[in-house]
């Protein structure tokens, strides 16, 4: 039963991987290709992962929860600073923001460091 199981969370973390993938290449605009690019990657990668820990050796487990880890604390960050690095930049569509915090503390047009 434990094969099945991780056969199944291992074939559906690929296939939500692959679709983070089409996510990619379908959206238009930096923020829209975060979402896909965050959260169902690291969605897909830890169904794989937790599949990977149900059929390995234990000594192969720690390394598998230590990437697992490494993936939730990495991927918000990384969405965070490419969002942030977006708005600076002028590459994110404003006019499509719904709520736009930013707006009143950070000019676009002042120098950053």
């Amino acid at each position: 039963m434990t094969d099945w199981i991780a056969a199944a969370a291992v074939l559906s973390g690929a296939v939500i991987v692959l679709l983070a993938a089409v996510g990619l290449n379908r959206f238009n605009g930096v923020l829209a290709k975060m979402h896909p690019a965050t959260k169902s990657a690291t969605l897909g990668m830890l169904l794989v992962v937790g599949g990977a820990i149900l059929r390995v050796e234990a000594s192969a487990i720690p390394t598998l929860l230590l990437v697992g880890v490494l993936q939730l604390l990495t991927a918000p960050i990384a969405a965070h600073l490419i969002g942030r690095a977006a708005y600076r930049t002028l590459a994110a569509e404003r006019d499509r923001l719904h709520i736009d915090e930013l707006a009143e503390h950070e000019s676009p047009d002042a120098p950053h460091g």
